[in-house]
């Protein structure tokens, strides 16, 4: 959403459906991108604004009022999969207002709504102290205040934890340890063996790293749908056109399959369908797009 010039939300519509692609995420309500999902048939994760969750952490009616204003007109013809309470904001000052919120949403979705979609929130490996190897992920004690009753309710609600994993990051920050292959998929041999799972990519350890981490809260069951992953294609160390197919291409291959700890498929979104280039931070953010805003891509990709 932070591209300029965006092609209008019809458009954007009509190049998911020519590119098969049958989920998206919006990071906030938008009136026009809901309107032109309409009928669509595309899946749907609508998120609050973290700016958002003291409020509807202490207030019924606002949780409510956010039903009724983002969801309950659109619904059934917008099908909502879930509603994201907050982004990336656990451990941090939002952090103790996640849980709340995510309880006065689903309250304010009724019994009707919630057997059409899940409240969970998208956190990040932030969340994760000890992560090698992945059999010794854990909470970190910043985190497991929050996590463990997070988790708990998602497990009650049946609802799934989102996480965001970023290999590219990693990648970045430790091009000693963490090689490219490893990041990209692209190892032809394992790199991490932990007890009888061995690890030939950083994604799956990364993920498996966090399912430890929901058993030692005691919600070994609770089921992981990634809800960002991806790769920058400028604008930084090993952001590049090639990395970036390499990247997307292997994942969307790869996440048929699932990670060792957890076979099966594994939901999963990239991050980004168009480039941004209004975006803040470092340069690499503004070349996470798939596409260009004129919707040319930045590189051939088959979902």
């Amino acid at each position: 959403m932070l591209g300029k010039p965006l092609p209008p939300p019809n458009e954007v519509v009509s190049l998911y459906k020519s590119k098969n692609i049958g989920r998206l995420r919006l990071y906030a309500p938008d009136i026009g991108a809901l309107k032109a999902l309409r009928g669509s048939d595309i899946e749907v994760i609508v998120g609050t604004s973290n700016e958002e969750l003291k409020l509807l952490a202490s207030s019924k009616d606002a949780a409510a009022n956010w039903v009724n204003t983002n969801v309950r007109p659109y619904s059934p013809d917008v099908k909502f999969r879930y509603i994201a309470v907050g982004n990336e904001v656990i451990p941090g000052q939002f952090a103790e207002y996640v849980l709340p919120a995510m309880q006065n949403i689903y309250n304010a979705l009724g019994d009707d709504l919630r057997q059409k979609m899940k409240v969970s929130t998208a956190v990040h490996m932030f969340i994760i102290g000890d992560s090698y190897p992945p059999s010794k992920g854990a909470f970190s004690q910043a985190s497991l205040t929050y996590m463990k009753p997070i988790a708990r309710f998602l497990a009650d609600t049946g609802a799934p934890l989102l996480l965001n994993v970023y290999p590219y990051f990693a990648h970045r920050d430790n091009p000693k340890d963490i090689s490219l292959n490893y990041a990209t998929f692209t190892s032809p041999n394992p790199m991490v063996r932990d007890g009888s799972l061995s690890y030939q990519n950083l994604f799956d350890a990364m993920v498996d790293s966090v399912y430890s981490a929901l058993e030692k809260a005691g919600t070994a069951n609770l089921p992981i749908v990634v809800s960002e992953s991806g790769w920058p294609s400028a604008g930084g160390p090993a952001a590049s056109v090639d990395n970036a197919r390499t990247y997307n291409t292997n994942l969307i291959k790869h996440v048929e399959k699932g990670t060792p700890k957890k076979p099966g498929p594994l939901e999963t979104y990239i991050f980004a369908m168009f480039n941004e280039n209004q975006k803040k931070g470092a340069e690499t953010e503004r070349h996470f797009g798939l596409f260009y805003p004129n919707k040319e891509p930045v590189y051939p990709i088959t979902f």
